[in-house]
């Protein structure tokens, strides 16, 4: 079909702000802005300004299709690539739900792909709209990632800012900085692109490895009707400090029959278990042994892996993303942690934040995280329940309780009230045992370089990064470091 028709200026300008709504992180401030000037509101909460964003695409797109300009074959280059961006923006958001339904189905039935039934009708409209079929059915499976993304990092609830901070970080690590780039360039070259992930224990970690390893791209079979894979299968996660050194390797490599006694049989490790498209969650990375590392290192390096028992290679075809709770830092200066393996670790870093950080930045956190937790251990969350939770902590707990659980011992102490109506905290968490600065003060018996140190690591202590120290102390980022090391 020949080039005849232009965009008129004031809609090829409308569709370039849609292209930069589309490639944003929706978690950033910046989408909120786009949508915001989309929607053409100002002051609206941000589910409204998307909303209306929305609408106002598809208010856009309907009168192209009205005068039959609605094909991207009827453009130029220039055109076309605004054009495109709009019609697929409006296309997504109008199978949110199905899409939606999809990733609960998928959930429910786990590692077998479920049925696309609203495939068909979904790249048909995509071919109509001038995508060619290869183009369509990439952009299908583009959407389904982008809704995953969303639906799993969304679960990591609270509005303080490091929790924001969080979500948007996931994003860019399952879509890069650059989304526009990573659809035409980096969408199949994922699993070079390893992530670390710092916290204390029980801050979510594993809920975090979890997003990023279940969002990665699927391609899809058209003439099955089906995703290549299941997102359920995608992600494989072990916890390394559950096996004794020995059985490490065989838990990870394989092992070959006869490699050692009570190997009987042949045996899959993760690794060999990894499927394309895949990712394996290494959590607690840092209890490992050298040997293990450098075995791991040659995966990161070789992508290939032997079975203990084995000198066959055997290809690894997915994404490596590890955790630990240990500080690695000091592991490093030990001994205890290879320098080459860290840095084949950290092509992204995330520091998951603790829940004291997280009620320090934003109190009215709380009550969000207790209906998150209510819906997890009831299947919903009366608000009157909440508000009860809420106030029996209030109550039974000491000011400034510092939640050396985190995440996971809210989890249960919501348990606690929900059976005895009362929850203490954790007895050896005291806070009367901190050091306390104004007593140390008093006593006149340190200097000015241990009292600030004596600050710095309280306040990591309680905000868990060196950075929101460093803000609060006005030092920069390496001297708070300093300090808080020793």
């Amino acid at each position: 079909m020949a080039t005849t028709e232009r965009l008129e200026a004031e809609d090829r300008q409308f569709f370039h702000l849609v292209s930069e709504a589309a490639f944003s992180n929706p978690f950033s401030a910046e989408r909120d802005e786009l949508d915001m000037r989309l929607a053409g509101l100002t002051g609206a909460s941000k589910e409204k300004l998307l909303q209306a964003a929305v609408v106002s695409v598809h208010e856009r797109v309907r009168a192209l299709e009205r005068a039959g300009r609605a094909n991207l074959s009827l453009y130029n280059q220039e055109d076309r690539e605004y054009l495109a961006l709009g019609l697929l923006f409006e296309q997504f958001h109008r199978y949110l739900k199905a899409f939606d339904e999809l990733i609960q189905q998928q959930l429910r039935e786990g590692d077998e792909p479920c049925a696309v039934p609203f495939s068909g009708e979904l790249l048909t409209r995509l071919r109509e709209c001038g995508f060619k079929a290869q183009e369509a059915r990439h952009y299908f499976a583009f959407f389904y990632q982008l809704r995953r993304a969303f639906f799993f990092i969304d679960q990591l609830v609270g509005q303080s800012r490091a929790m924001r901070n969080l979500r948007c970080a996931l994003w860019n690590n399952v879509f890069t900085h650059d989304a526009r780039r990573y659809e035409e360039r980096l969408w199949d070259r994922m699993e070079d692109f390893s992530t670390l992930l710092l916290g204390e224990t029980g801050t979510g970690k594993g809920a975090a490895a979890a997003a990023i390893g279940r969002s990665g791209y699927i391609p899809f079979d058209e003439k099955r009707g089906r995703f290549a894979e299941s997102f359920a299968r995608n992600f494989i996660s072990i916890n390394l400090s559950q096996f004794p050194e020995a059985l490490i390797e065989s838990e990870l490599f394989g092992h070959k029959k006869g490699a050692f006694t009570g190997a009987v049989e042949n045996h899959q490790g993760v690794l060999a278990r990894c499927v394309p498209h895949g990712a394996i969650f290494l959590d607690e990375i840092g209890d490992v042994s050298v040997p293990v590392q450098i075995k791991l290192l040659k995966v990161l390096q070789e992508r290939v892996f032997s079975p203990v028992g084995s000198h066959d290679n055997k290809l690894f075809r997915g994404r490596i993303i590890a955790a630990t709770n240990r500080s690695l830092t000091e592991l490093r200066r030990e001994g205890n942690f290879r320098d080459d393996f860290y840095y084949r670790l950290c092509s992204d870093v995330i520091e998951v934040p603790t829940l004291r950080q997280q009620l320090a930045e934003d109190p009215a956190s709380l009550p969000e995280l207790l209906k998150y937790l209510l819906i997890r251990i009831l299947g919903a969350a009366d608000p009157a329940l909440v508000t009860s939770i809420s106030q029996a902590l209030q109550r039974d707990l000491p000011s400034g309780y510092r939640w050396p659980g985190n995440v996971r011992e809210l989890e249960q102490a919501v348990r606690r009230v929900l059976l005895n109506g009362s929850y203490a905290g954790d007895p050896f968490a005291n806070p009367a045992a901190e050091e306390n600065l104004q007593a140390i003060a008093d006593a006149g018996e340190m200097n000015a370089q241990q009292l600030l140190s004596t600050y710095c690591r309280q306040l990591y202590q309680r905000f868990g990064t060196y950075e929101e120290v460093a803000r609060r102390t006005e030092l920069d980022r390496r001297t708070v470091k300093k300090y808080i090391q020793g």
